[in-house]
């Protein structure tokens, strides 16, 4: 007989809704059927997706060794289906499983040439990449020839809860955390502003602002994109090197005026999308006429550009926004 087909314990609630108590979104489970509450041996894997970068669309069971993935597309935008992000429990120690990531939306991909998901563990909380030797990126006939990538591990802890990844993840609450930080520090020279809030999901937007009398300005944007999370990381390396001691900095400092957006789109990187905002834009195009009610943080970026280089006091010297293609070099 054909394995059972998965079950969607939540299935009848808004995978974005909260929990009243906690005022935090509700954990998405899925398990095969006929397993409706958490198993007391462990005989089969719990796989949950949440919010916060997470995703995880289905599950089909397979075996107790093998699982069928499926990446919920980006909200309102069922073209981009690419990243991934979810936790494993209720695993056996020394259990073997093949997870197939079975729909992503494109052919090529940094798989094919070593790149490999990224995995931590509660009692290893620090990312480490999979060996490249387990992942496999193939044509699968099963799948209408579709792209699959296939990886291979075994768990080695019972009480661990895993967590996968497409790459290392950046979430927007570690930019919070990251931000209030920085303020705590109280520095002079750095100036934390509220540049326009995204209503949709009630995320603020900020500006971190250099200010000096001359008003030579450089504006840095990050993270247009949720999925290219590795921007993140170098928009934070660049405001440590900028906030620090090293003298080139403090020429910087000096002489410039640097204004920083670290998450251009907030909502899609909380909701675990790869290039679109929670409607289901990928703002990367819409530069030339953003709306106001449909791209509300490019228009507030581009008001505050528009409005600094008509300043005839102020010169924007350049315009910075760091992506990262993770689908093809």
């Amino acid at each position: 007989y054909p394995p059972p087909p998965a079950v969607d314990r939540w299935a009848d609630k808004n995978p974005c809704d909260e929990d009243p108590e906690t005022h935090r979104p509700n954990n998405h489970a899925i398990t095969p059927r006929g397993y409706l509450e958490r198993p007391i041996n462990r005989t089969v894997m719990f796989l949950e997706c949440g919010r916060n970068s997470r995703n995880l669309g289905r599950v089909d069971y397979i075996s107790d060794f093998e699982f069928d993935l499926f990446i919920r597309p980006d909200t309102c935008n069922p073209r981009f289906r690419v990243w991934f992000n979810f936790t494993v429990e209720n695993v056996r120690e020394t259990q073997r499983v093949i997870f197939n990531m079975v729909n992503f939306s494109k052919t090529k991909s940094l798989y094919r040439d070593g790149m490999s998901p990224v995995v931590k563990s509660t009692s290893r909380p620090k990312w480490q990449r999979l060996p490249p030797k387990n992942v496999y990126y193939y044509r699968c006939p099963d799948h209408r020839r579709n792209y699959v990538m296939s990886f291979a591990f075994c768990f080695d802890r019972e009480d661990d809860v895993y967590q996968f990844a497409y790459c290392y993840p950046y979430t927007y609450t570690r930019l919070q955390h990251y931000l209030a930080s920085l303020e705590r520090r109280n520095l002079p020279y750095l100036q934390r502003e509220q540049l326009g809030l995204k209503q949709l999901q009630q995320q603020d937007l900020y500006a971190l602002t250099k200010p000096y009398r001359e008003k030579k300005l450089v504006f840095l944007t990050s993270r247009v994109h949720p999925g290219e999370s590795p921007a993140s990381f170098v928009c934070q390396g660049v405001i440590d090197f900028l906030v620090s001691q090293h003298p080139v900095a403090q020429i910087l400092r000096d002489h410039v005026i640097f204004k920083i957006v670290p998450m251009l789109n907030p909502d899609g990187v909380y909701l675990g999308n790869y290039r679109c905002s929670l409607m289901g834009f990928d703002l990367n195009r819409h530069w030339q006429d953003p709306s106001p009610w449909a791209h509300p943080t490019l228009h507030a970026v581009k008001q505050l550009i528009v409005q600094m280089n008509q300043d005839p006091t102020s010169a924007v010297l350049a315009f910075l926004w760091p992506h990262f293609n993770l689908s093809d070099c």
